[in-house]
Parts: C-alpha cells; sequence; structure tokens
C-alpha cells in the first residue's frame, strides 16, 4: 500500500512515516523544504497550492494524509492563512478524486470550534467537549479548520471519499512528559488550581471575574494575529500573572495535549479502519495533562457550564474522545495517566 503524505516533515509528519514504514506502508511525501533525505521515503518538494503536481503524485497512491497547512494564525497574514489551508485542502481532496482514491486523513485542530486563538470568551455549552459541540471560531486559522472539515463532508456527498479530521492539540515529542520542563509545567499549573479552589467562595468569583475581563480586553487587541512589526513564532508568550496566564492559555486548551505517537497511531487507524463518511474527531490524552480532577476544573473555570455529558471521574479529558475509540480504535498509548504525580 502506498500513502501520499503532505506536509511530512513536521513533527506529526515524521512520527506518522516512522510508524507507517514499520506497517509496511510505501510513501511519497510532498513538502516545501529543498533537499530533504529520509530513509525508505519517496520525497518531493512541492506545493498544495499546485493542483497539477498533486493529481501526479497521487497517481499509484491508495491513500491520502493530509497534514500541510499553516498552522497557526500569526505565522501569516489571514487571506494567506485561509488560501493555504482551505484552497490547498480542497485541492488535496480534488486531487484525490481525479485519481480514485477513497481514503483521506487529514489534521484539523482542537481550535475547529473555536478557542485559544479566537478574539471571544469561550462559549461552552457542555462538558466534556465532542465533536457535535457547535463551532464559534474568530480567528482565521480557527475558521480554516472548521471549513476543510465542511470540505471533507462535501467530497464524502459528491465523491464517495470517506475521511477523518482529526482534531489534534498541542502534539508533544515523545520524550517530553519525561522531561524536566514538563514536570515543571505540570507543578505550576497544579499550584495555581489548588491555590485559587482553596480562596473562600466569594474571594474566589470576584477573582475570576476580574481575570474573565482581562482575558476579554486581551483577546479584543487580538494578540493571535500575524503582525509585520514581529517575526512569526509558533506561540507567542502570555503576558500576566500565573492565574490569567492559565485562563487565557491552558483553560482555552482544556489541559489537553496528545503524544507523537498517539498522533500517529491515529492516523494510521484512521487509513485502515473500516468505516464510511467524514468524521471529525478529536484525538488528545484520555486525561487533562495536569492530573487534576476534572469536575474541579470544570466548576473552577467553567463555572456558567452546568450540563455535564458525563460524570468527569478522576481527571479524565475534557475533550471527548470516545467518537474516535468507536469510530478507529483509538486509544492512547503514551498517556499522561502513566506517570506517578511528584
Amino acid at each position: 500500500m502506498r500513502v501520499l503524505i503532505t506536509g511530512g516533515t513536521g513533527l506529526i509528519g515524521k512520527a506518522a512515516t516512522e510508524l507507517l514504514l514499520k506497517k509496511g506502508w510505501k510513501i511519497r511525501c510532498l513538502d516545501l523544504k529543498p533537499g530533504v533525505e529520509t530513509k525508505g521515503v519517496e520525497y518531493v518538494q512541492g506545493d498544495i497550492l499546485n493542483y497539477s503536481q498533486l493529481v501526479d503524485l497521487m497517481r499509484g497512491c491508495d491513500a491520502v494524509i493530509h497534514l500541510a497547512a499553516i498552522r497557526t494564525p500569526h505565522m501569516a497574514p489571514a487571506s494567506q492563512v485561509f488560501e493555504v489551508n482551505v484552497a490547498g485542502t480542497f485541492n488535496v481532496f480534488e486531487a484525490a478524486a481525479a485519481t480514485g482514491i477513497r481514503r483521506v486523513v487529514q489534521a484539523s485542530s482542537i481550535n475547529a470550534f473555536g478557542g485559544y486563538y479566537g478574539t471571544a470568551e469561550l462559549a461552552i455549552r457542555y462538558l466534556p467537549i465532542d465533536e457535535d459541540h457547535p463551532a464559534y471560531t474568530t480567528d482565521a486559522y480557527a475558521f480554516s479548520k472548521q471549513i476543510i472539515e465542511e470540505i471533507g463532508r462535501y467530497f464524502w456527498r459528491r465523491e464517495g471519499i470517506s475521511s477523518t479530521a482529526l482534531r489534534f492539540p498541542g502534539v508533544v515529542g515523545k520524550d517530553y512528559i519525561h522531561s524536566d520542563q514538563f514536570k515543571l509545567r505540570r507543578a505550576n499549573g497544579r499550584r495555581v488550581v489548588a491555590e485559587l479552589a482553596s480562596l473562600p467562595e466569594l474571594e474566589r468569583q470576584t477573582l475570576l471575574a476580574d481575570v474573565k475581563q482581562r482575558n476579554i480586553e486581551f483577546r479584543q487587541q487580538r494578540p493571535f494575529d500575524f503582525n509585520v512589526n514581529h517575526e512569526p513564532v509558533p506561540n507567542p508568550p502570555l503576558p500576566g500573572d500565573p492565574l490569567f496566564r492559565a485562563y487565557v492559555g491552558d483553560r482555552y486548551n482544556f489541559w489537553a495535549f496528545v503524544d507523537e505517537r498517539d498522533a500517529a497511531q491515529s492516523i494510521e487507524k484512521s487509513l485502515t479502519a473500516d468505516y464510511e463518511g467524514s468524521h471529525a474527531l478529536f484525538i488528545n490524552d484520555r486525561v487533562n495533562y495536569l492530573g487534576y480532577e476534572s469536575k474541579a476544573l470544570a466548576t473552577l473555570f467553567f463555572p456558567e457550564v452546568t450540563h455535564l455529558k458525563t460524570d468527569l471521574r478522576d481527571s479524565s479529558a475534557l475533550l471527548s474522545i470516545d467518537k474516535a475509540r468507536t469510530l478507529i480504535g483509538f486509544e492512547p498509548a503514551y498517556s499522561v495517566d502513566n506517570l506517578q504525580l511528584d
């Protein structure tokens, strides 16, 4: 079996390539970088905006893994983010249809329903969040991911192409959860939450109201948009005190991430599982990275949410992976849940 991987030189692409080579797949990789050499991989420099090149490269392939994208709104102007992510994705599916391919796996994002990069406060109706939760996107990147999921549904209706749109949170390297950096991040995060939980209720409500207002004002400045006066960086640092950073950052990401090897697992299973249709799937760890009681996190940081779809037992994730479990058999093998808390 042969697969074309677009954007295959990134973190997820490399992990997927390693796994698929072990599984016996033949791999053709398309990326913008020149002169890349990977053992066992046919590499081609190119661009997903070049439709005719995509058609040529898909000939002889059985499936496509589409990872190429501008991955944050502050790495390029909004028009370019939208063009590359949306037009590029349409080209990938259109080329798949033209060459008879009937299975596409594409990288969506946790942001497809609106979140971290947005200009507005989160509008959460229930927890844990699943794929049925309404989207409220307010930045070009998140909106582009919302649209590429619809592109997958269009090509299922029109061409019978089955696909998954994998909603990845932050993807971390295979050594990250054992690193001192992660241990410090988790310890600091747990301390912020514990200090907030220890406050008298009235004091806590007053403090959170202030943080919420500061978050609204911060986002109205559009800090995550592309700024021609600054070098584009993957993730600009958040300002302010630890609670503000937790509210603006971790809360908007629901304390979620996934190991690169589990991201690769979800891709491989999306290629081989028996399903039809086009499906968005949350792909993340089964627990929050803090190892903190999730019901307490929900009560503290989402007090307005009264509808809980599950009991939120222990440190279970606030983003549901139940659909991924059912559809493709995904289960995190490299979970933070396996660690012992210090």
